[in-house]
């Protein structure tokens, strides 16, 4: 009888050693590498199930265009995806659990399968009562939607084979095994056998697949970060714990834009789309408060106004804390000097940044609305509630211009301000919507002398 080959596989990056290790030479990470039986060997000539044999082709040989997309019936989904479903996409959605990542495949196989597109619910997670009921929830009713558990992928592709369906879900990729692989489901070796196949199968039928993913307690998907490398599209559900609102957030697209935004509000029959986020974020601001302001931002293709708070104290204990979420650290402390040398703001005690209903803010356009919450706060004066501010800010306190100044002019004064202050550098881009209300400002102490 011939022995079974085992190998050492990381569960933090997938490596591969030959035998055991405390510490993954890879990715540095310690007690991350377990024993697993060795994957089969490929058949021979290579090649993937369901995949056409491959031909060299020319260039120009191949078809081109854009690809024909479908909706999902959902407007905020399809806005993360790049405008609605690509034909053969492997999506990859994760997050927190409890977050409503069920919840909303539920709600986009429902309205998919209303449009007489034939739709597979796989649920590896619950019985198929129980995941009738969440249907039931929702008021599910479509007729081309079909559902069952399962957890073995064999007869998963026996049941695509059967059925046709141009839409799979699977629910979740961790609880899903191959006979091939003799390691436990959830392993290294079976994520990467599973989503090999599921990629042949999505391509080879041109099915969109959306892969359901449980996260780490870091907040990472689970498993090799390989997989997020061979997926088409990672969304990521984001929300606070007792806070109905959701953000989905796309990471990586290879059809659309990435880092887009799609809001959700969690309610008793499921996930809402929230048509203006920005109201929403806007929506418990208290009048009067120093150390608020409103920030106008950007989250892919659409411009978003959320509210940034600062909170200064004037003595620290010990060592000053500075303490930022929702916005990076080292940027703050960044911005505090600033604030120090170029206009005399001497912020010595403990510093607070906070933005506002869980949104997170990377893009330089929010140095700005930081540094006027944090000047407002330790003058304790109150900003014009009317104010939005955006702009970049530099080392030597210059105000620099940021891309899609147009847009976020017309977001605020939509939502009724009437005073924004901007980079000069952006007023050329924005003069041709009317100069009313603008106020250019070229350097940090000229943003503070038009704010207070």
């Amino acid at each position: 009888m011939a022995r079974k080959r085992t190998t050492y596989a990381c569960t933090a990056c997938g490596q591969t050693h030959p035998k055991w290790l405390g510490r993954c030479t890879a990715c540095g990470e310690w007690g991350t590498v377990e024993e697993e039986a060795a994957p089969p060997a490929p058949p021979p000539g290579g090649g993937r199930a369901g995949l056409p044999v491959s031909k060299p082709l020319r260039l120009k040989e191949v078809e081109g265009g854009a690809p024909h997309r479908a909706s999902t019936g959902i407007g905020e989904l399809d806005r993360v995806l790049g405008g609605g479903l690509v034909p053969g996409a492997l999506v990859l959605i994760g997050g927190d659990p409890g977050i409503g990542k069920s919840t909303l495949l539920l709600q986009a196989s429902d309205r998919i399968a209303r449009f007489d597109v034939p739709v597979l619910y796989v649920s590896g997670e619950e019985s198929a009562r129980q995941t009738r009921l969440r249907f039931d929830r929702i008021g599910a009713e479509a007729e081309s939607l079909w559902l069952v558990a399962e957890t073995s992928l064999s007869r998963i592709e026996h049941h695509v084979a059967k059925l046709e369906p141009r839409v799979l879900v699977i629910d979740s990729v961790q609880t899903l095994y191959t006979e091939d692989v003799g390691s436990a489901p959830g392993s290294v070796a079976q994520l990467r056998a599973i989503t090999s196949r599921l990629m042949a199968l999505a391509k080879g039928r041109e099915i969109v697949t959306f892969v359901v993913g449980h996260v780490t307690k870091a907040g990472n998907l689970a498993g090799p970060r390989m997989l997020e490398h061979m997926v088409d599209t990672v969304l990521y559900l984001e929300g606070q714990r007792g806070h109905p609102f959701r953000l989905l957030r796309a990471v990586k697209n290879r059809f659309g834009n990435t880092d887009e935004l799609g809001a959700f509000e969690m309610k008793s029959d499921g996930l809402a789309e929230v048509d203006n986020p920005s109201a929403l974020f806007l929506a418990e601001r208290a009048a009067g408060a120093s150390g608020s302001v409103v920030a106008a931002c950007f989250e892919g293709t659409r411009p978003l106004l959320v509210e940034v708070q600062a909170l200064v104290t004037h003595e620290a204990h010990g060592t000053p804390r500075r303490t930022a979420i929702g916005f990076d650290g080292n940027r703050t402390a960044l911005l505090l000097a600033v604030l120090e040398r170029k206009a005399g703001l001497d912020v010595g005690g403990d510093v607070f940044v906070n933005v506002a209903g869980g949104m997170r803010l990377d893009e330089p356009a929010a140095d700005l609305p930081v540094i006027a919450a944090l000047a407002s706060s330790h003058r304790d004066r109150p900003l014009d509630p009317k104010v939005a501010v955006f702009g970049e800010v530099g080392l030597g306190g210059e105000i620099r211009g940021v891309i899609g100044a147009d847009a976020r002019i017309v977001e605020a004064r939509r939502l009724g301000f009437e005073r924004i202050v901007l980079p000069a550098g952006n007023r050329d881009a924005a003069r041709q919507l009317g100069e009313q209300g603008l106020v250019p400002v070229s350097t940090v102490e000229q943003a503070l002398d038009v704010l207070f």
